[in-house]
Order: structure tokens, then C-alpha cells, then sequence
């Protein structure tokens, strides 16, 4: 129980000080994670790698990528596509895909599993050269690579896993997930908390849009996983916040002072754990924070990706990287304009933007 009533400034530096722990090892900041969000677009850097070097010591981008075949990581999916320890797949695999192939499709399936478990790792262009598929329609109208199509199915449904990658392409390979002797209740429960670590502390209402979320890594669990929901909301620590109903995992306590803070100012990238609820950052830091890559340019507010800022437990404003000449490009936005003004705040951006240059491999001036 906590040790006194929770205020919303003891959630705002329990969000940031239990995800932004002292920077470790690669493997150990993936395990501590949980899992952690891919985002293909590079501005400055991919999200992954943007998420990682602020908790990896001496983090670079590109590095998950580069040592992704040597660590036990897998690329797979949870409650969106990303990296996570391989041990969580037994949480979710078998996968029971929601829709059911019919036998041609199946059996260009095992065509191409007995393609890659005889040959080993395989380019999507040796398999298409092998077993070309020709074109389909994709879910947005238009056609795309059939053979491509079902290489994304097959991998979803654990048949195959991503070996490394090769510029950016999936390598893949055949894979056999062990089997894991736990209750679908049990695997639904870890699965639950393992959201839950990762994100806490979180409304009640965000609770539940992860577990809805958790039906595209485990569609075969969903009455499972609403079960554990419903458990979770009676049972999990709890606090009533400005009538909001918060949870976070057993044995924490959100008032404690270990969850400190410090002075250094961070670029967080849009899927970070600390942005990543919408909802959770709005009731934190009193302003609607909008990923707009995808929003016509006319209409932005904040920019194509902007980076919240985040400073000594407060989300000062937002920040558009970008690389030009060799050099790091900054655009920036302030939730009060004065805030521009204070020099301690520009000694820490600075300071941040030096450290994001060496992150990106370029020259500091």
C-alpha cells in the first residue's frame, strides 16, 4: 500500500524514474522493457533505436539491428510490432491466426517452409525466385508482392521467424516455438502484467485498450485475456487520482522516494513507453501530444515527428530532428513560449541535441 495519498506529481515522477532506470547493456534494457516499439520511419533515427539510447549505455543507432541475430530477441508481435525477449513468444505462440488460409494457400505455405528449412536463411527474392506467387491485393486497394504477403502471414503465425536483416529486409528462417505448459489463463495473466510493467502506471480505461490491443499478438486468447482484465482492476494497487482510477504492478508504491528525478533533458521518441498512451500523457502534462506523420502537412501542429521534451519531470515542449550536410537540424516548440528564454533549460537541450549527434555518428561542433 502506498505510503501516503497519491498525487498526480507522485505519478508524473513514478512514469518517468521506473522507465528511465540507469542506462545497462543492451540485452538487459530489452528484458527490463519487455518489449520495445519498431517504427520504420528515420527522423532522426527509427523509433526503436530512438527509444534504446536512453537506456542503453554508449547506445548507437542502427546497433539493435546490427547485433539482432546474436541476441535472444525476437522481432515479433504484441500489442503492435517490435522487438522482445524471446522467452515472451511462449506466451503467445502457437498463434491462432484470426483468419484461416484455404488449402492453395496453405499449401504454398509448405512450399516455402520446406524451401527455407532445406536451403537455411533465406532473401525474399531467393524464395520469390523459387516459389514466385506473382501479385495480390493488399488491405489498402492496391497490389502487392503475393510471395511477400505470405512471408509477413507465415511469420505472424510462427512458422517462420526473422533471422536478421540484410539493409533493412527480413532474413528469414524456419523456426519450432517450444511448447509452454502453462493454462491459457496463466499466459494471459503474464501477458497482462507484461503490458502492464512496461507502461504502469496507467489509467484503468488505457488498461484496457492494451488488452484489446494484446488481440493481435494473441487473437486465440481474447476470452483469456478479458478475464485477467477484469481480475486485474480488483486486484492490482490502485489510487484514484482526480477521479481517474490509476493501476500499477504489486510491490511498487508511485509516493515512494526512489522515484527520483533528475536535471537532464531527453528527446523522447513518439512510441517511448513514457509518450506512448495518448491518454496517460495528456492527464500528466495537461496538453494533447499528436503523432502526425501521417497527418497532411497543412494540418500539423507539433510537426512530422516531433519528440517531446522532457525536463526535470515536465513535458516543456517538442522538438523536429532531422540530418542536413553531415549536420543535426532542430526545430522547436514550447508549451509556454518563456520557456525559450531560460538558460538552464537551454544548457540542457544543448546538451541533449550533442548527445543525439554522437548517437547518429555525426561530428560535433
Amino acid at each position: 500500500m502506498p505510503a501516503r495519498p497519491i498525487k498526480l506529481a507522485d505519478l508524473r515522477r513514478y512514469a518517468i524514474a521506473r522507465s528511465l532506470f540507469t542506462p545497462t547493456t543492451l540485452p538487459a534494457a530489452i528484458r527490463k522493457l519487455g518489449f520495445v516499439q519498431a517504427d520504420p520511419i528515420r527522423a532522426p533515427a527509427r523509433a526503436q533505436d530512438l527509444t534504446l539510447r536512453l537506456r542503453v549505455k554508449d547506445y548507437r543507432a542502427g546497433e539493435l539491428e546490427r547485433r539482432y541475430a546474436k541476441l535472444a530477441v525476437e522481432e515479433d508481435c504484441l500489442v503492435n510490432y517490435g522487438f522482445l525477449p524471446r522467452e515472451h513468444l511462449h506466451l503467445m505462440h502457437p498463434r491462432i491466426a484470426r483468419r484461416v488460409w484455404d488449402a492453395k494457400t496453405q499449401e504454398q505455405a509448405e512450399a516455402i517452409l520446406n524451401f527455407v528449412s532445406a536451403r537455411g536463411p533465406s532473401h525474399p527474392r531467393e524464395i520469390q525466385a523459387h516459389i514466385n506467387l506473382g501479385s495480390t491485393r493488399n488491405a489498402w486497394g492496391g497490389n502487392s508482392n503475393a510471395t511477400t504477403q505470405l512471408l509477413d502471414g507465415m511469420h505472424y503465425r510462427g512458422l517462420l521467424r526473422v533471422h536478421e536483416r540484410e539493409a533493412g529486409q527480413r532474413i528469414y528462417a524456419a523456426v519450432q516455438h517450444p511448447e509452454d505448459e502453462r493454462s491459457p489463463q496463466a499466459k494471459a495473466d503474464a501477458l497482462l502484467h507484461l503490458v502492464l510493467a512496461k507502461y504502469a502506471p496507467l489509467p484503468s480505461r488505457s488498461l484496457g485498450a492494451l488488452c484489446s490491443l494484446l488481440g493481435y499478438g494473441a487473437p486465440h486468447l481474447g476470452a483469456e485475456i478479458k478475464h485477467a482484465l477484469a481480475h486485474a482492476r480488483k486486484a492490482l494497487p490502485s489510487a484514484e487520482v482526480a477521479g481517474v482510477s490509476w493501476l500499477w504492478p504489486d510491490g511498487e508504491d508511485p509516493a515512494a522516494k526512489r522515484w527520483r528525478l533528475d536535471d537532464e533533458l531527453r528527446l523522447l521518441a513518439p512510441f517511448d513507453p513514457i509518450v506512448w498512451d495518448r491518454l496517460r500523457f495528456e492527464l500528466l502534462w495537461g496538453w494533447a501530444y499528436r503523432f502526425e506523420a501521417y497527418t497532411p502537412a497543412p494540418k500539423r501542429k507539433l510537426g512530422y515527428y516531433a519528440l517531446p521534451m522532457l525536463w526535470r519531470g515536465q513535458m516543456v515542449g517538442w522538438a523536429n530532428l532531422s540530418v542536413l550536410n553531415g549536420g543535426l537540424q532542430a526545430q522547436f516548440g514550447f508549451v509556454e513560449p518563456a520557456a525559450q528564454q531560460d538558460r538552464e533549460l537551454q544548457l540542457a537541450l544543448d546538451a541533449e541535441l550533442a548527445r543525439m549527434s554522437t548517437f547518429l555518428g555525426l561530428s560535433v561542433s
